[in-house]
């Protein structure tokens, strides 16, 4: 009984988890820990800083996002597939996480919604290479039998993260400034994506075109 506790504590705290699941997971911790710092008074950017802000130009500011991400994604995930081998994933997952941090800087430089349009498109093609490579990666390496544990603790952790981030952001904010906030994201996003060098040497070499 005792053995099986402590398993179960050793999970909590990634220690009984493969290392690049681990990695995986402490990176997506940090990163939407930090972008929840953002989301949930984004819109309160874009109408009060804004020049035209508006609730027309938030929706159509995540629009722009959801359908450059949703039209990318399988043409993004398609064309890691067909190179045999985990290192592209793991510099597709990289590359995309380093585009994600800039993206709180570059907000500090948008002043009309054509702009912010233009970092929302950049977003959602950095997720559109990103999640794909991310989800692909966590499967192949995920402990066998015990797929739902990981994925829960994965979730839950992420969840409480996200949670204290959104509690946090609107204080930092109203505190002191949209700026300070936009640069602390990044910083924490920088962070978490090079948590991502830890599974380098993890991955499964290969760089072969499939012919499928």
């Amino acid at each position: 009984m005792n053995l099986e506790k402590q398993r179960k504590e050793n999970y909590f705290t990634l220690r009984n988890i493969n290392p690049v699941v681990r990695f995986l997971t402490i990176s997506d911790i940090l990163i939407l820990s930090g972008f929840g710092l953002i989301a949930p008074i984004f819109a309160v950017f874009i109408v009060d800083i804004i020049k035209g802000g508006n609730l027309e130009v938030v929706g159509i500011a995540s629009a722009v996002y959801l359908l450059t991400r949703s039209l990318i994604q399988i043409p993004a995930a398609a064309m890691v597939d067909k190179i045999r081998g985990e290192k592209d994933d793991f510099w597709a997952l990289l590359i995309g996480s380093l585009v994600f941090s800039f993206v709180p800087l570059a907000y500090l430089f948008v002043s009309t919604p054509l702009e912010l349009y233009f970092v929302q498109f950049i977003y959602g093609l950095a997720s559109a290479f990103t999640y794909p490579s991310w989800l692909a990666i966590f499967t192949r390496h995920i402990d066998k039998e015990h797929e739902g544990v990981e994925w829960g603790i994965y979730q839950t952790l992420v969840d409480l993260g996200g949670a204290a981030s959104a509690s946090l952001g609107g204080f930092l904010a109203y505190q002191f400034g949209f700026n300070l906030l936009f640069i602390l994201v990044s910083l924490i996003s920088f962070i978490g994506s090079f948590f991502l060098l830890g599974i380098y040497r993890k991955m499964r070499v290969g760089y072969i075109i499939s012919k499928r």
